[in-house]
């Protein structure tokens, strides 16, 4: 299932079933599990790997360098999960050695054309990347996230789980869970309802996280009066405790 015209190094390691489209490349130091399909004319250099069940499209660019000034030529990694779907044109990155050595990616997520994960991220699982998303260094993306086409995120920002940012959205603070966020910057506009009921939370912690969100953002409290009014919710629900958690531990900063 290796096309003849593509290029494996000896060293690398293809699992069962794994096919290797035309003018690919796989270099050293580069790992792909079962059951993998690799596209033509996809690039794939070491220290990387793949697990199950993926599906990469041509001219897609994983494993490189990071584009990182300090970047002295280190063994870095990136790291894969399973199932995940890499469209044409997206390029993943390595990391630094100063960032942790590892870019991160989990499973069943599903990338569209151009996306960009730079170095250093950490990103979850079952999110959904629209068009031309673009993460910056250090960037962590919670699971079940959808970006919308063209959101750009500042490094070390956070964006928490069930979110969903509009189209050309820009953050350069965290993104706390359950938000949906659009603008260049970007401002909260409620909670992704939709996208929580789809995912099975129930009525009673979709009204629990409404009642948060008005203490965050829609009450005259300043933000460590709201979280302390929330501790006895955050202690019924975890989803709440969640919300609590994430903002509490930002570095940054939240959209507000």
């Amino acid at each position: 299932m290796i096309h003849p015209q593509a290029i494996v190094h000896p060293s690398a390691r293809l699992g069962n079933n794994v096919a290797v489209g035309a003018f690919s490349i796989i270099g050293a130091d580069v790992e792909i599990g079962d059951g993998t399909w690799i596209g033509p004319h996809v690039v794939i250099n070491g220290p990387t790997r793949l697990g199950r069940d993926n599906k990469v499209y041509q001219f897609a660019s994983l494993g490189e360098a990071p584009q990182h000034l300090g970047y002295k030529g280190e063994p870095t990694r990136l790291e894969i999960g399973d199932r995940n779907v890499v469209r044409e044109h997206c390029t993943f990155s390595r990391a630094t050695v100063a960032g942790g050595g590892v870019t991160c990616i989990g499973d069943d997520n599903f990338f569209m054309a151009y996306c960009h994960v730079a170095h250093d991220c950490v990103v979850g699982s079952s999110i959904v990347f629209a068009n031309n998303s673009s993460l910056a260094g250090h960037v962590a993306i919670g699971d079940c996230a959808v970006l919308g086409g063209f959101t750009m995120v500042h490094q070390f920002c956070r964006i928490g789980p069930y979110c969903m940012t509009a189209v050309n959205t820009v953050t350069f603070k965290d993104i706390p869970p359950y938000l949906m966020v659009g603008g260049n910057t970007a401002v909260p506009h409620g909670l992704n309802l939709r996208g929580l009921k789809r995912r099975g939370f129930s009525d009673e912690a979709i009204e629990a996280l409404k009642r948060a969100y008005k203490a965050v953002y829609r009450s005259d409290l300043l933000l460590s009066q709201a979280l302390t009014e929330l501790e006895p919710s955050a202690q019924q629900f975890p989803e709440v405790r969640r919300f609590v958690q994430f903002i509490s531990e930002s570095e940054r900063g939240i959209v507000r």
